[in-house]
């Protein structure tokens, strides 16, 4: 038995030995790119296609946030709403100063269409109201990040909820939006 099971193990680890050295060398490009890693970290952990042209400061800094509880008025890592979510992201990731309030924040905007969307864009939602409810910040795919009851996550415009209640997108107008900040 024992001699079966070391033949098995020496067997494997020659078959991965092998594949690892044909494998090695057309990764070792990719691996030494810290920002390829970050890249590939976060679009398996959020879902979202990053590529090398993405902000990866605001994949970053929503990955630090995710679990937040929400908290309505709150504005720290103890608990957040959704317009406190957006703006730290946008003082923070954009060096952009934008308003507190989810319908302030969307006159602060150039509306826009679903198909129009861009990673850092708002997203705006009627829940459950005539006027705005509700604020996110747009990573592509469908995806965007927010704080809702189950506090900071990233969810899918796609889904049956969020596809019912959403308004608008919205992009800050030039006058407002300066550069993101690099680290």
């Amino acid at each position: 038995m024992n001699k079966k099971f070391l033949f098995s193990t020496l067997i494997a680890l020659c078959c991965f030995t092998t594949a690892f050295a044909q494998n090695k060398t057309k990764q070792d490009s990719k691996l030494e790119d810290p920002d390829n890693l970050a890249s590939q970290y976060f679009s398996q952990v959020m879902g979202v296609a990053v590529n090398a042209t993405s902000n990866l400061k605001l994949y970053k800094f929503i990955y630090e946030w995710i679990g937040t509880p929400y908290s309505f008025g709150g504005n720290t890592k103890k608990g957040i709403d959704c317009s406190a979510f957006a703006k730290t992201i946008y003082d923070k990731v954009f060096n952009t100063t934008i308003l507190r309030n989810s319908r302030d924040i969307f006159s602060m905007t150039d509306p826009l269409s679903k198909d129009e969307l861009k990673e850092g864009d708002l997203v705006f939602f009627k829940i459950k109201s005539r006027s705005i409810s509700h604020v996110g910040v747009y990573l592509g795919d469908s995806r965007f990040a927010h704080s809702s009851s189950g506090g900071v996550k990233i969810s899918n415009l796609n889904e049956p909820y969020y596809s019912r209640y959403f308004y608008k997108g919205g992009r800050i107008l030039e006058g407002t939006k300066t550069e993101f900040v690099e680290e």
